[in-house]
Parts: C-alpha cells; structure tokens; sequence
C-alpha cells in the first residue's frame, strides 16, 4: 500500500505507548504512521504530514547521546506535540529549563488546565492525568503560554505560539488520562486540520488499484492460512487481478482441529481464483526435528514455506509476485524502529524469508492495525464468523509447543486447544477476548488420576483482551468457567495432568509464549 498523507507522523522514542497513539489517532479517521526519531528529514516530509507528534521514552534529556528531535523541524512549520520525554525535548530545544527532579512523578495525578485554549477545548479545569517522568521543564527565556499545572505545581503542558509548539507532560493516548482521548482529538482537528480520509471504504479501493497497478502482466501466488490476515489478503488480490493469482493452502501438520476442512470450504466459495492445497506435513515436521530454539523454529518454518511456493510455482508459474499478510504490529515486533526499543520476536512473514528469494512481495495490509484488517475484511464481504477469529501465529502450533516439536505433542495440544475454544464459544466468551490459545510446556509434572500416580504434562491456557494486539490483559475468565474446561481437559486430553491459567499482560509478557 502506498504511502498516504496529510495525516501524523508519529516520532518514536521508544515509549511502550508509541503504538497505542497511532491507533488512537486512526480511530478519528485519520492516517498515523510511527518513525523511529532519527529518521531521515525527507522520510518524515514524505507524508506530508498535518502535524508531528514526539513520543515518551525511557531517556533523559540530560544522558549523553539521548535521542533528540530532528534538527530543522520548527522550519518544518507543521504543528509539533511533544509526550513527556517529548515534552523536554521540545522545552530544551526552545530554550526553556529542564531540570532533574528528586522524585520522578509516575502514575495518576490532578492538573487544572486552561480549558479555553485550542488543545484543551471540551475539557474540565480540573482534571485527571498519567504522568510518567523524572525531569520537568521549568520555564525560561521563550515567550510561553502555561496551558496545565499539576497539584505539585509541575508545568503539566505548554504552548509556544510560535513555532507552533505544543507539548504535554502526561500521556494522552492511555485510558488512565481522563480526557486524553479529547486532547488528542483537539489536536487533530482544531490545531492540525488533519484530514479524515483513513476509512475501510477508501483502504479498499486504494489497495485494489495499487495491486493491479503493481501487478501488472503479472502473476501473483498467495499463501492462503485461513486466518483473518490472510484471508482479507487473498480477497483484496482477487478483487484486484482476477485469474492472474493462484492461492496456495500449506497443510503443515501445525494447524488446529478442523483447520483444513474449514478454510478449503470458505476460500472456495469467497474467491474466484484457484486454490491448490498441499499436503506438507512430513516435511515440517522433519525439518522441526531437534529443533527447540523458538527464533530457529520460525525461521525454518518460513523458509520451507518459501521453498513450498517455489515449487508450486515451477509447477503451475511462472509467478511474479507473493501476496502475504503481514501487518503494521508484525514490522514493529519485528524490527526496531532505530530508537531505544528491541526486537520482541521474528515473525515469519517478515524476518525469515530467504535472501535470495525470487518473488517480489504484495503487502497489501502492511500499514494496518489488525481491527483495520478486519474492518477492510467487511468491506470485502467476507463473513463475520471468519472476521472474528482469533490471531493465530504463522508457525502454528510450533510456537505453542514450547520445546522441540514431535507428532505426540502437537496431538495433545491440538486436543487441549480444541477443548478450550469450543468452551468459550458454548459460554458466550469467544468475542469478549482478543485471543485465546493453550500452551504444552516442556516438562512433566506427578498427579494422581484415580488411584494411580501419573507423570505427564502441564497445559497452559491464555487468554487477552485488546484492540490491535500492541498492549493486552489477561482476561478475566469465569472461575466456574476455568473450572470446566480443566476438568474436560484433563478427563479427555491422554499425557495431561495438570491445566494452569496465565495471568500476565502484554507488557511484559508477550501474548504468544513463544
């Protein structure tokens, strides 16, 4: 998908809440687009952005070689908000005082805010806030207008008319801060008259006319899983090019219970396009063997994917083109953005493709959330059943048995799992979590299964809720509910003896286990 403009860039300095402003900010309509903060004058101008926003981080303005903001962006003469670290960035760069605080301010505190002004507009005086931050800006030589102090008498947000600067020393995206949400907006629309052009109806027709265009005389192979990505991907190529795309459907031997049957008779029917399904599970499995390393897994598993479509496409080619699924999370887990923030994980549709792969890539979705996704899957026509379904990994099963995979193991999780999803759609939970999964753990525990000692394995069941899959929360299951389906579990599921719940959230934990 090409670039859009008129909308936000976003510059990252590493805040574990970098994402959730992007995906506040297209919730409005609007186009948002997450650079790292040293990139590249000319990338950042591409968009024509209506305004920039700084993101927090875990620097100081006051460590040596912290990242700073680019050096000519008050010539940019674009609206600029800084976040906390943003927020001290914009203050040193415009001559105020920034100075080291004893007590860093972290978590709920009260502002009283000039509710008059632009950015605060359809806000209370006083209001409740997020901060996170061990400096504070002071003040200084520039003209300032205070716009919100804290009740410790912190500067809490500012605006300097002009160079168009607006800054907040709290964290407007999170739920935490009350009227973020209206911050955020007013500065959208009443500082940067963004555009509200970023609609599934106009996502659609863009991506449609781009795909022909890039396509061309060409042919295109797509990677077809049954999953919500893939699904919405070889939708929008068919719509595009027609009979010149051939999907192809991997029966790994990675997949749930039930999974060919079902995503054969719904492409079938949703596609004009042929679909070839081949049966490759032998050769996965072989090439897992003795393999326990989760990054060597996904990796081997892409590569043989990669391998599988080179072959069908000596047989049924020549093809151009590989149409894949990958989405805007997928890139920012797995590459750093070039600020402070990590690789998490390689996926395989991003990180473990061949160098000397000879497909040109179709990436249709690659600036989308996953609910973006799913509203473009609307779009298309596909059914609401298959929109809803939860994200499930690339590797399949193979990053859900922790450890080397065998055909023994996959058994029992593909049981485990079945069990487990089957019980929340019988009692109404399906929608209410962003994704749910079991887990086989490596080891083996004792327990005691009438009035024999047993030895065997642990499965861990998880379940979140989120909205794109960048934050989650373990959700909060019925206790009776968890109940029964340990109990079905361990009855049922042969070599299990033991049923745990994961109560982590993503941060720290990511939602896979592996």
């Amino acid at each position: 998908m090409s670039t859009p403009t008129r909308g936000i860039v976003i510059l990252d300095f590493g805040s574990q809440f970098t994402q959730l402003i992007a995906r506040r900010i297209r919730s409005k309509g609007v186009f948002s687009v997450v650079l790292p903060w040293n990139a590249a004058r000319e990338k950042i101008l591409s968009y024509d952005p209506s305004g920039v926003i700084l993101s927090g981080g875990p620097a100081s303005v006051f460590e040596e070689n912290a990242p700073t903001i680019p050096a000519d962006i008050w010539s940019w003469d674009r609206p600029v908000l800084g976040i906390c670290y943003g927020m001290q960035l914009v203050a040193r760069d415009l001559g105020l005082s920034v100075e080291r605080v004893g007590k860093a301010e972290y978590g709920h505190a009260r502002i009283r805010a000039n509710s008059s002004h632009p950015l605060f507009r359809n806000t209370p005086a006083e209001q409740s806030v997020w901060m996170s931050h061990g400096d504070s800006v002071r003040g200084g030589g520039t003209a300032l207008d205070v716009l919100a102090t804290s009740n410790e008498g912190e500067m809490a947000a500012f605006h300097v008319p002009p160079k168009r600067a607006y800054a907040v020393q709290f964290h407007p995206e999170v739920h935490h801060t009350a009227f973020g949400d209206t911050i955020l907006e007013n500065f959208l629309v009443e500082v940067c008259h963004a555009e509200r052009n970023w609609s599934a109806g106009a996502i659609v027709n863009q991506m449609v006319g781009e795909i022909r265009e890039l396509v061309g005389d060409g042919r295109v192979i797509c990677a077809v899983s049954g999953g919500v990505d893939s699904s919405v991907v070889a939708c929008l190529v068919d719509r595009a090019v027609g009979k010149k795309l051939h999907c192809v459907f991997v029966d790994n031997g990675l997949l749930r219970a039930g999974e060919r049957e079902a995503v054969t008779g719904l492409l079938a029917s949703h596609l004009s396009a042929p679909l070839e399904v081949v049966d490759a599970r032998a050769r996965f499995l072989e090439r897992l063997r003795g393999v326990d390393d989760p990054e060597e897994k996904r990796k081997r598993i892409g590569n043989l994917f990669i391998e599988i479509f080179e072959e069908v496409s000596t047989a049924r080619g020549p093809f151009d083109f590989l149409a894949q699924g990958t989405l805007y999370p997928d890139r920012i887990e797995s590459f750093s953005t070039g600020g402070p923030s990590v690789t998490i994980k390689t996926h395989h549709n991003v990180g473990g493709l061949p160098k000397n792969m000879r497909f040109k890539l179709v990436e249709p979705l690659a600036l989308l959330f996953k609910d973006e996704v799913r509203a473009v899957g609307a779009e298309l026509g596909l059914p609401r059943h298959q929109l809803s379904r939860h994200p499930f990994p690339g590797p399949g099963l193979a990053v859900r048995v922790l450890g080397e995979v065998t055909e023994e193991k996959l058994a029992i999780l593909r049981q485990a799992d079945a069990i487990f999803i089957d019980a929340l759609r019988e009692y109404g939970l399906y929608d209410t979590v962003w994704q749910a999964l079991a887990v086989l753990l490596p080891v083996k525990s004792v327990g005691v299964m009438g009035d024999a000692r047993t030895y065997a394995f642990p499965i861990v069941l998880r379940a979140v809720t989120s909205t794109d899959g960048m934050t989650a929360d373990w959700a909060e299951l019925p206790t009776e509910f968890l109940r029964e389906v340990s109990s079905r579990i361990i009855n049922r599921v042969p070599h299990v003896n033991r049923v745990a719940y994961d109560v982590s959230s993503k941060p720290p934990s990511t939602i896979e286990w592996e």
